[in-house]
């Protein structure tokens, strides 16, 4: 019996070894037999497995490759923009002699500064896209397509606050891009970059969108698309592309502590760059809707103490005189929930909607006064590129024990002073004002959207809350809302 297994064994083992070199000897032979073709299989949401396609990248690379374009630039940096390096010394500063023998005799000369970014063709006849920040202030632009040719282009215009830019070459017959839709494209879904990293033309990386309507600091009038692809110095200007190989952003900026990628960036959606261009095609220059106010996000404890049983909108810190929002009715302390027919998420979210509104159109806003909605119509301004929230900065003492506060008056001077007609300055924090991250040398303005005149005014707003209230203050060059809950 033992002689009889141990046959078998032998059998079987020398089966297996033979099945494993035939099965190597088929694989050098075929060595992507054993890969299905772009696709994988994957277990859908009920368990039960399903085969999906994997993306393409190859067809849209070959298909759009060629109305991606390489930017270079060059800026003259006149003699008198060089700083000397020791600074600019007065002939009458004691030391002045002494730098003088270390610096140059020669008469410093102009220097070219070079630079460069991506593209792309919109239009067979030579209008291209690209970034502001990549052709702003160049004497000299070229274009250079993927055959090699290059043509010198006419900037047409730049709008720094969206960071676009809009090129014409003289050419013609030009391959040039499809404009897809960015709201068609979910979080999750991947997608394609093409451009000139570190100056390497027509390099592509692919990833998935992270997030979309992604506010920026100091962006204020882009939804950005946030996705994970690597994106470098000179991918900038570039097309960010869907699976149907549509251009659906142009790619701008990256989060980045080193000057390389690092898993996030940031593209311009397609739809805020065509707005932009249109307007710079007709008229060079681009006009944006203006409300006239300043405005904050609510946190869980700011919602509460307005009565709004969730966080989204925009919280209204203050309001310009005159302005658009003045002349509707719009109230400090008033949450835009919806403007022009969309939600409102945060405040990040409302200078894109604003902006996108053609001056002197006529739009509803909706918003949380008082524990109820309230409708306003609007006749939206226009912004003129230098309008800011009116703010100042922040300017006899009597403690308020429940809510951590030391207060006192302000005299007609300091009013003036701080720019405000009316409020109660803070001397000093403890407990509840502390841990609100309320700080001395704050101006409180308003408590739950009535004003503070004075003290007695501050004191008795306060006491009329029965546990929290909204304190609207100014620091520095701005006014936002502090949740206060009095002390136990």
């Amino acid at each position: 019996m033992m002689k009889k297994s141990f046959f078998y064994f032998v059998v079987v083992f020398a089966l297996g070894v033979m099945a494993t070199f035939a099965w190597q000897r088929y694989q050098s032979e075929n060595p992507h037999a054993d890969l299905p073709a772009l696709k994988t299989t994957v277990a859908n949401i009920s368990g039960s497995p399903s085969t999906i396609a994997l993306p393409n990248f190859a067809e849209i690379v070959e298909r759009v490759g060629p109305a991606v374009v390489h930017i270079s630039v060059e800026s003259k940096l006149s003699a008198r923009q060089r700083q000397s390096p020791f600074g600019n010394i007065d002939p009458d500063d004691p030391f002045y002699e002494f730098f003088k023998r270390f610096m140059p005799n020669h008469p410093p000369r102009d220097r070219i500064v070079r630079g460069m970014g991506s593209g792309f063709i919109v239009s067979a006849d030579g209008y291209v896209y690209t970034n502001a920040h990549v052709v702003e202030g160049a004497d000299k632009v070229t274009v250079k397509l993927t055959d090699q040719r290059e043509f010198q282009a006419e900037v047409v215009g730049i709008d720094k606050p969206t960071d676009v830019a809009l090129l014409k070459i003289d050419a013609a017959d030009l391959p040039n891009v499809v404009i897809g839709d960015p709201a068609q494209v979910p979080v999750g879904e991947w997608v394609l970059a093409i451009g000139a990293p570190f100056g390497f033309e027509n390099s592509v990386t692919a990833g998935i969108v992270s997030a979309k309507s992604r506010s920026l600091p100091d962006e204020s009038y882009v939804p950005f698309i946030q996705t994970d692809v690597a994106i470098n110095p000179g991918n900038s200007g570039g097309p960010l592309l869907n699976l149907k190989g549509e251009v659906i952003g142009v790619n701008s900026q990256i989060y980045s502590r080193s000057g390389g990628y690092q898993g996030l960036s940031f593209a311009i959606p397609i739809d805020v760059v065509n707005r932009v261009t249109e307007q710079l095609q007709k008229t060079g220059k681009v006009s944006r809707g203006y409300l006239g106010v300043g405005i904050q996000s609510l946190n869980q404890a700011l919602a509460k103490s307005f009565g709004l049983d969730h966080v989204n909108g925009a919280l209204v810190t203050s309001v310009e005189k005159g302005g658009a929002a003045d002349k509707a009715g719009v109230q400090v302390s008033d949450i835009i929930i919806e403007f022009n027919g969309q939600k409102v998420r945060d405040a990040g979210a409302l200078p894109p909607l604003v902006g996108a509104v053609t001056p002197g159109e006529e739009i509803e806003v909706v918003v949380w006064r008082d524990g109820d909605e309230k409708t306003l119509t609007i006749t939206v301004g226009e912004l003129s590129g230098d309008e800011t929230p009116v703010a100042a900065k922040p300017g006899k003492e009597q403690s308020l024990d429940d809510w951590g506060l030391a207060v006192r008056n302000l005299s007609d001077d300091e009013l003036a002073e701080q720019g405000v007609e009316q409020a109660v300055v803070i001397t000093d924090v403890d407990g509840p004002a502390a841990n609100a991250g309320l700080q001395a040398g704050d101006l409180v303005l308003a408590v739950n959207g009535r004003e503070v005149g004075n003290v007695t005014e501050l004191e008795k707003l306060l006491n009329d809350r029965k546990n929290t209230a909204a304190l609207l203050i100014q620091r520095g060059q701005a006014r936002l809302f502090v949740a206060l809950t009095r002390g136990k």
